[in-house]
């Protein structure tokens, strides 16, 4: 299968990365298993955080005895030194390495440069003089930082959301990296579940020969998927591309992306799913959502106490609340 290098960093692998995210909601064993699997079939780049509660264990479980074999990139939302030297070790030790090989501020509000007061991209640069930290990333979800970051020549990478869904700025950030040499790593490639043909995802994403994308994975099903396009690469034809048209006019305007920045919720909402209920009734049998258990999740949109905390944290500029509202409305007239 083709490859992709990430920008200035010297890291060449298949364009084909692990997002290890969702494997935090599997056992340990099921965990292990996906991953050997994807490193037995030939990825090699996995993506997991220290916000991810036990990614980043499952990662060293599965993977430590091929660690020279493999790329490492994790994150830390630390907000300053102390904190960026505590997630750091406790990364460290999880993962049962020695250095990892990308390290990432884990979307911040603004870009963290030298002299900024927070200590945070000294801690960094400290981390990577002890041989801890190999190559220095960024992740976000506001373009302002990430064209910030990119044009700051302080990082090697930027993680950003990209996918058939996203804009002309979207694209230009791409465009932006590739100018600056510095590697781009896709997440939402299926912007969280609302795409649901990732063959056309893929195609898409192939485009652009300085995108690695990472695809979440939780399922074995949706690991061989992936897999099976190493070896027989879907292409963007006539029928793809329509398909790509079609869900670029159903999803445009104001949706939730289910980057889940919103939580926690004091009400015990769970905002990811309930702001995208009108378009998952749509787009995948909706009798999964429409169970007694499904009924009872959306009822507590009843009880938000209007604090805005998920408004206020919302780095798309969702009216949150509202959009809930507008979600419960609508889910009753499946009922």
């Amino acid at each position: 299968m083709r490859t992709v290098s990430l920008g200035r960093t010297g890291i060449t692998v298949p364009k084909n990365g692990f997002g290890a995210l969702p494997v935090q909601r599997v056992s340990m064993e099921e965990a292990v298993f996906l991953l050997r699997k994807a490193y037995e079939n030939g990825i090699r780049f996995f993506d997991t955080a220290r916000s991810y509660t036990d990614s980043e264990e499952k990662l060293g479980e599965a993977l430590s005895g091929v660690r020279d074999q493999i790329v490492l990139a994790t994150k830390t939302p630390a907000k300053d030194a102390a904190g960026f030297w505590k997630d750091l070790e406790t990364s460290l030790r999880l993962l049962r390495t020695e250095y990892v090989d990308l390290y990432q501020f884990h979307n911040p509000a603004f870009c963290p440069k030298p002299g900024d007061g927070t200590g945070l991209y000294e801690a960094m640069q400290e981390a990577v003089a002890q041989g801890k930290v190999r190559h220095i990333g960024i992740t976000n979800h506001r373009l302002s930082v990430a064209r910030e970051a990119v044009e700051s020549g302080l990082y090697e990478t930027l993680q950003f959301p990209f996918s058939y869904l996203a804009g002309e700025q979207e694209r230009a950030l791409v465009g932006l990296c590739k100018e600056k040499n510095v590697g781009f790593l896709a997440m939402k490639g299926l912007s969280g579940g609302l795409i649901t043909r990732s063959d056309a995802a893929y195609a898409f994403l192939a485009q652009f020969d300085n995108v690695l994308p990472l695809w979440g994975v939780q399922r074995e099903r949706e690991l061989d998927e992936f897999l099976s396009y190493q070896e027989e690469e879907p292409q963007l034809n006539e029928d793809l591309w329509a398909l790509i048209q079609k869900d670029r006019e159903e999803l445009s305007g104001e949706f939730c992306r289910g980057c889940g920045y919103c939580l926690p919720c004091p009400a015990g909402i769970d905002i990811p799913t309930c702001a995208r209920m009108s378009l998952l009734l749509r787009r995948s049998p909706a009798a999964q959502y429409l169970t007694p258990e499904g009924q009872a999740q959306m009822a507590r949109i009843d009880a938000c106490v209007g604090c805005n905390h998920c408004k206020d944290h919302c780095p798309y500029g969702l009216d949150t609340p509202a959009l809930l509202r507008r979600n419960y409305e609508d889910y009753r007239t499946f009922l």
